[in-house]
């Protein structure tokens, strides 16, 4: 087939350059550092949530392979392997996040890459290089048309992560510019996720970033295969962001600025709480409120200033909010949030359980807690806390949460990533001996002739 020039490149061909050209002497000590903390982190939380019906569910409907589904003795098919390890990675709102998109990186990018190089039996070095790219292209991508995607009604994470799992999938690959340009139109029609998992606290959400994983690896194949994929699925008047953001007009300097000099990626935040990323600094709010010596019964009201682009999430149907009916809808409840970590002190898995969220106690407390739209809320480029507590004796409390503890104005180090990692493994059952091998193990990978060794976690 005869490709028709049209004229100035497309985005998807200047990516698609990026794409090609990217090799491991490019990328930053930084980039390093974080592409092992991402490796860490998914699979701590993949290990945390391996016993969980939706786990099970998803990995039932895989098929036999060779290919590693962390924390399981049955080795699966590339793609299952992908959708196993992104769904329960993703599973429990606990995986990392970028403050500007917000987009999940981790659990799409390191499912799809690490499929992909066990299938081909691809290097450490492929595998980082891999990583990089497309946890550096999910950032990018998810500032071309801020709040615009959600406000359609779509998943982030879900829509754009297929894309940016076929540009990963395609580096790892080193595919050549014409087949990579076409992975990334291809997985564009791959692209799906809506967010009314929202109305009832069902499943969905945790599946989108194994649905993206493993839809990218499908688009980088078939465009390797020779299928073609549109050019200019960016910017086309029927495009990706036409489709998936309507309501504003993309501006692709975000993408493309700084492209392999400046790394997003190593911006990169890890939650400390396993629930939704903008509820994180109202935890925070509400743990110093305890920590100030107030009782839950002194508290007559709790109103929170957020930004507009959260209230559809996490504040409304506010009677909702107040009492979720499911622990996987209270993760995207302000309100419970908040009255969890103010009796609790932390808002891990341990919190999100039925009778945990059922407390009359918490519930009380969260029907106190409201919200107001401030029209000089950072969100989404910065995640901010705030609350003011009225007591019953006429006292007002104060407390600010400036900034995502975790995030890039307060990053965790190696060490409190792998800490965090030893906590999940062990809730999911690995004993100590097997999460510090897994540890050992992630900093050698990078180096690896192959990825043989990740079979050793398939337990």
């Amino acid at each position: 087939m005869t490709i028709v020039d049209i004229g100035t490149p497309a985005i998807a061909t200047r990516l698609a350059d990026w794409l090609v050209e990217l090799s491991s002497d490019d990328l930053p000590p930084g980039v390093v550092e974080m592409s092992r903390k991402l490796i860490v982190d998914v699979a701590g939380l993949a290990v945390a949530a391996r016993s969980e019906l939706y786990v099970s569910a998803a990995l039932g409907s895989g098929e036999p392979g060779s290919a590693t589904a962390i924390g399981h003795a049955q080795a699966l098919d590339t793609f299952s392997a992908a959708l196993v390890n992104g769904t329960a990675a993703h599973g429990e709102d606990y995986d990392d996040t970028f403050e500007g998109g917000p987009v999940h990186s981790g659990a799409v990018i390191v499912p799809a890459v690490l499929a992909v190089c066990e299938r081909e039996r691809l290097g450490g070095e492929r595998l980082l290089v891999g990583m990089a790219a497309g946890v550096e292209l999910l950032c990018r991508l998810s500032l071309v048309a801020p709040k615009a995607i959600h406000k359609a009604g779509f998943h982030p994470t879900a829509v754009i992560g297929a894309v940016a799992a076929a540009g990963a999938v395609s580096a790892a690959l080193g595919m050549d510019r014409r087949s990579t340009a076409s992975a990334l139109g291809i997985a564009a029609s791959m692209a799906a996720g809506i967010i009314e998992y929202l109305a009832e606290g069902t499943w969905t959400k945790r599946v989108h970033a194994g649905f993206a994983a493993q839809s990218g690896i499908r688009a980088a194949l078939m465009a390797r295969g020779g299928f073609l994929g549109p050019r200019t699925v960016f910017e086309g008047v029927h495009g990706f962001f036409k489709a998936f953001a309507p309501s504003r007009e993309p501006d692709f300097t975000p993408l493309m600025d700084g492209l392999g000099s400046n790394w997003l990626t190593e911006t990169i935040a890890f939650k400390p709480y396993a629930c939704g990323t903008m509820t994180q600094p109202f935890i925070d709010c509400a743990v110093k409120l305890a920590e100030s010596g107030v009782e839950a019964d002194q508290i007559v009201d709790i109103l929170c200033p957020v930004g507009e682009g959260t209230v559809h999430r996490l504040w409304e149907p506010l009677a909702v909010k107040h009492a979720p009916q499911t622990p996987y809808a209270a993760k995207f409840s302000t309100p419970i949030c908040m009255a969890l970590g103010f009796f609790d002190r932390k808002a891990g898995l341990a919190q999100f359980t039925e009778e945990r969220i059922a407390d009359p106690a918490v519930r009380k407390l969260a029907a106190k807690i409201r919200y107001v739209v401030d029209p000089d809320d950072q969100y989404p480029n910065n995640f901010t806390g705030k609350l003011v507590a009225t007591l019953a004796d006429g006292s007002v409390r104060e407390f600010q949460q400036p900034h995502m503890r975790g995030g890039r104005h307060a990053p965790l180090t190696g060490r409190e990533v792998e800490d965090k990692f030893r906590d999940n493994a062990r809730y999911g059952g690995w004993d100590d001996s097997t999460a510090e091998a897994f540890l050992s193990y992630s900093r050698e990978i990078f180096q690896a002739h192959d990825l043989g060794r990740l079979a050793e976690f398939r337990k």
